[in-house]
């Protein structure tokens, strides 16, 4: 993972605490993380802040251990072992990365429903970073 500056990461707090993407109002598309551009029609720039719910399903994922995750992870691969990371299709379109929480590794599957949660990602620079995680959705 790159370095994210501090001034960086709080400009992105509305993405990473909230969870707050664009919508496109030429076409519609949901952007997230926001982007100067729509990614579905590729022309507009013209958005309307939304609100997403964080509940999804995993569309695909990975395990991190053994010395494949970035050095701000170090720490919590050393804490726990081997940790899953999941692409997750939100229920409003957007797929989005994040790690997994509250679930073995062994319990993961493709398919299975979550719901993002916010949570302690790692320190840097004296700063606790924040963003969501996904954990199983109970009962979804």
């Amino acid at each position: 993972m790159a370095h994210v500056s501090v001034p960086m990461y709080w400009r992105t707090i509305p993405q990473r605490y909230r969870l707050v993407g664009h919508k496109c109002k030429a076409c519609g598309a949901i952007n997230f993380p926001p982007k100067g551009v729509c990614k579905g029609c590729l022309t507009s720039s013209d958005f309307e802040e939304i609100q997403l719910q964080g509940l999804g399903r995993v569309h695909t994922f990975t395990l991190i251990g053994a010395g494949g995750a970035p050095p701000e992870f170090a720490e919590q691969e050393k804490a726990g072992g081997s940790y899953p990371v999941a692409i997750v299709e939100l229920d409003e379109g957007p797929k989005v990365i994040g790690q997994m929480a509250d679930v073995s590794p062994k319990d993961v599957r493709i398919g299975m429903r979550v719901r993002a949660e916010l949570r302690r990602i790692y320190s840097e620079e004296g700063v606790i970073r924040y963003g969501f995680k996904f954990v199983p959705a109970e009962g979804a």
